[in-house]
């Protein structure tokens, strides 16, 4: 298959693009920065705001496009103009130019449970209604609606999957506001303390960026008549406290769990920390799959970094 991924060069789009090296695809690779994508992969650099940037990624047909180039959620809510430029105005173009290049095309859209908006129920499920809050969140939920519209026109063959925590991200900036799940696992890692600001008791819904990249891969592949008709599912997830990822972390990395202590802001813990049970049987029944238990989870996500 010939696929195109957008946000190559990221954390995620990395591994995606490894595992479809590896089937033996044909990957077109659009990010802003060529130095961090793989080799092996025909590679398109720049904005994906750039109309003729976006049109070279049809150049040669493709069978499926897997988009994951987004301005964060704490750039987001920093630069809501570079939100919306991005995250609205240039995806919607690239769904309407997809049409063009060829009906029906499987369209894979990487969305967030951040659209399920802060305050959440005491289960979270497939009829949650969405809630959204921050820019970035608003943002992603208006193109799941985009998604569903085109596919139900039959323009394109479109699959929206509202991601987790992802983790181990690399260390460094990162834009996002959650990103101290990942700088958890790179302090304890290294035998190094680490200052959490969520509570002990703080609940997550993480999975591991391989088991993620495995199913954006599904995403590709799959029949969308098992998909409900609003075309996006939340991804199966491993809910954790903070303190029981942390000693998983810490007894997988044979060093001592004392090196975290807490001090909780509101705010984040608001916002990323108080995940409640979650039930995800629409992306079950569609064949998509967590990492199996927390230990599975930190075993994989130590793999990425």
């Amino acid at each position: 298959m010939r696929i195109v991924v957008t946000g190559a060069g990221g954390f995620v789009g990395r591994e995606i693009c490894r595992l479809l090296l590896q089937r033996g695809d044909d990957i077109v690779g659009l990010d802003v920065n060529g130095q961090s994508m793989l080799d092996g992969i025909q590679q398109v650099i720049g904005e994906l705001a750039d109309r003729e940037i976006r049109h070279s990624l049809f150049s040669k047909g493709c069978d499926a496009l897997i988009h994951l180039a987004t301005v964060p959620g704490g750039a987001a809510e920093a630069d809501p103009a570079a939100s919306r430029r991005v995250n609205v105005d240039a995806m919607y173009n690239l769904l309407s130019e997809a049409a063009e290049n060829q009906q029906g095309l499987r369209f894979v859209y990487a969305s967030s449970i951040a659209v399920l908006g802060d305050t959440l129920p005491p289960v979270v499920d497939d009829q949650t209604p969405l809630s959204p809050r921050m820019i970035y969140a608003g943002h992603k939920a208006m193109m799941e609606d985009a998604v569903a519209m085109f596919s139900n026109r039959g323009e394109i063959d479109g699959v929206t999957i509202r991601l987790p925590g992802i983790l181990a991200r690399p260390k460094g900036p990162s834009g996002l506001k959650s990103a101290f799940m990942s700088d958890l696992f790179h302090a304890l890692k290294n035998n190094e303390p680490f200052e959490c600001p969520v509570s002990a008791e703080g609940t997550i819904w993480a999975q591991s960026v391989r088991k993620c990249a495995e199913n954006f891969v599904h995403a590709a592949l799959l029949n969308s008549a098992v998909l409900p008709a609003s075309r996006a599912v939340t991804l199966p997830a491993i809910r954790t406290s903070m303190a029981d990822l942390a000693a998983e972390i810490a007894a997988q990395c044979q060093v001592a769990s004392g090196l975290v202590t807490y001090l909780p802001d509101k705010q984040l813990e608001e916002a990323f920390a108080r995940q409640p049970k979650l039930l995800t049987p629409a992306a079950e029944l569609a064949g998509f799959s967590h990492d199996g238990n927390c230990a599975n989870l930190v075993t994989n996500a130590l793999m990425s970094i």
